[in-house]
């Protein structure tokens, strides 16, 4: 049942005292805020945007309809829920993904400061607030909205030496009423209900032996709610529940150091923090290292929004475009539904309905890496006189370039070898190559790697590499170890698990990598079947003797 509803009559709000609100709105409750106002300032500002990514990812995904499927089952990042609820599906996994749900979640980071600097820590989450359509005529519905919650606690680093400093949080629970009018004229009421949260935010530091002076700086995030029994279904347990949990960490003296890329002799002490369901990087501007945004969901240092995106879509992950150009096919009737859902999704619709082609133009795609190039130095001699008429010149010889890697993902590998290749997993023999003239050589066309037919000389599935003097092919097994400076993030959590190796890539820069599935991924044989490998270099593996298994 879709209604078309319009505000007649001011709301009525009933909440437990002690609730500070950030403004009231006809369509639920304002944000909560615990502590100072204006917590928001300079780096910690700049990493906003991606904070709200955060706070709002998979809120709601297109279709943008309370009914589509994907609709019905939410919150799926930092979920924090209550103890007993959490202890009675299982043990939670200690990841530090933050797609698992347990009571809490830990951050650990570096920080470089003086006793004297100040650190200060905003927790930020969402709040279920459940939407009922109350209608006297019969129908009605119900969809869980969300309310942005903050609390922010700021201790200086003496103070932490002398002991942990807790933050008890208590988020009230309240009622709005909304009388409106529906499709047939009759008056029906929105009725949006929360219920009260209970956490803790405890923050302490300790120090790391390193050769400079470093301190290892600890957030931990609980909830504390005794009042959810272990039986609960799900759907009631969330709004006990901390949601989209992350937090935004600045010092007005010092400096963080990246956990992804940390200097030398801070190496170690990078590899002994543990974080928990969340992941600690460097936010703000390139270059600025005084704000850390730790999110449920794993990021590069200095994440942002893309500037050409003109609006959240909540599905961060997804391409701009596809998404703004399915939600213009949809119907008029799917539209109007999924206006009705949620303001979030009435804005989503507007927005793009609306949206100019130019900035359509713009989601099409961006080059960010090209830069101008330097000026050469000036020749110094002058060129050589030009040839006489009827007289061919002499052709430089062009340095030979690789041939074009076969794209990463996507290709299956063959079943059968190409003629006079051996079969997958077998290195390739070597054909001793005869010594050639230096002139033959330079007088040898390069190779067009560019062109079609190129990639007939390369075989990801039967080229091989040598690594640490053993040779390595399709079918073989290696040890992960992913290089500590400029890794990807990802690839650091799979550091030490084994792997098979599934194709020997060469890119059109001469480099070799090797993509892997890893062999305790339950998913494994679908990952191979589409080409959805992971990538290493050489150097960041380990061969292993046939019959290995486990993690180092």
């Amino acid at each position: 049942m879709t209604l078309h509803l319009r505000v007649v009559l001011r709301p009525r709000y009933t909440a437990t005292s002690g609730y500070r609100r950030c403004g009231v709105s006809a369509r639920g409750f304002g944000g909560s805020v615990i502590g100072t106002p204006g917590i928001f300032t300079g780096s910690v500002e700049a990493a906003r945007a991606v904070a709200d990514a955060v706070l709002y990812e998979g809120y709601l995904l297109y279709p943008y309809r309370l009914s589509s499927g994907k609709n019905q089952v939410r919150w799926q990042f930092g979920v924090l829920a209550p103890p007993a609820w959490v202890r009675a599906q299982g043990p939670p996994d200690d990841g530090v993904a933050g797609s698992a749900e347990s009571w809490w979640q830990q951050t650990e980071c570096l920080v470089e400061a003086g006793d004297e600097a100040s650190v200060t820590v905003v927790l930020r989450f969402l709040h279920v607030q459940r939407r009922s359509l109350v209608d006297p005529a019969g129908g009605g519905g119900v969809f869980d909205e969300a309310v942005p919650c903050a609390v922010d606690l700021t201790a200086t680093l003496a103070e932490l030496r002398s002991g942990p400093r807790r933050q008890d949080i208590a988020i009230p629970g309240g009622e709005i009423v909304e009388p409106a009018l529906g499709d047939a004229g009759t008056t029906v009421h929105l009725v949006r209900r929360r219920r009260p949260l209970a956490a803790t935010m405890t923050v302490s530091i300790e120090e790391c032996p390193a050769a400079q002076p470093v301190l290892r700086l600890r957030v931990r995030v609980e909830n504390t709610d005794r009042s959810t029994g272990s039986d609960e279904p799900r759907n009631e347990a969330l709004t006990r529940c901390l949601l989209a949990t992350h937090t935004l960490v600045s010092v007005d003296a010092g400096r963080f150091h990246s956990l992804l890329d940390p200097p030398d002799w801070a190496a170690a002490a990078a590899r002994g923090c543990r974080n928990v369901r969340t992941f600690p990087v460097l936010a703000g501007p390139e270059g600025t290292a005084d704000a850390l945004l730790s999110s449920p969901i794993i990021l590069y240092d200095h994440p942002r929004v893309a500037p050409e995106s003109p609006g959240d879509l909540h599905d961060a992950t997804e391409i701009d475009e596809i998404l703004s150009l399915r939600t213009l096919t949809l119907t008029d009737a799917e539209k109007r539904e999924a206006r009705a859902t949620d303001p979030r999704a009435a804005a989503i619709a507007d927005r793009v309905d609306a949206m100019p082609p130019e900035v359509l133009d713009r989601l099409h795609g961006a080059i960010r890496s090209l830069r101008p190039a330097a000026p050469g130095p000036a020749p110094s001699k002058p060129a050589p006189p030009a040839p006489a008429l009827g007289t061919p010149a002499a052709e430089k010889p062009v340095p030979r370039r690789p041939a074009r890697a076969r794209p990463a993902v996507g290709r299956p590998v063959p079943e059968k070898p190409a003629p006079g290749r051996p079969a997958p997993g077998r290195p390739a023999p070597e054909k001793p190559v005869p010594d050639r003239p230096a002139a033959q050589e330079q007088a040898e066309p390069p190779e067009r790697w560019w062109e079609p037919g190129a990639d007939d000389k390369v075989s990801p599935a039967t080229d091989s590499v040598v690594v640490a003097g053993v040779r390595v092919a399709v079918g073989s097994r290696v040890r992960l170890r992913p290089r500590l400076g400029g890794a990807d993030p990802h690839d650091m959590f799979l550091a030490g698990r084994s792997a098979r190796v599934e194709q020997v890539l060469l890119d059109v820069d001469g480099s070799r990598f090797l993509a892997v599935t890893v062999d305790d991924d339950p998913g494994a044989e679908l990952h191979h079947w589409y080409g959805r490998l992971r990538h290493f270099r050489p150097d960041e593996v380990e061969p292993l003797a046939a019959g290995t298994a486990g993690s180092a």
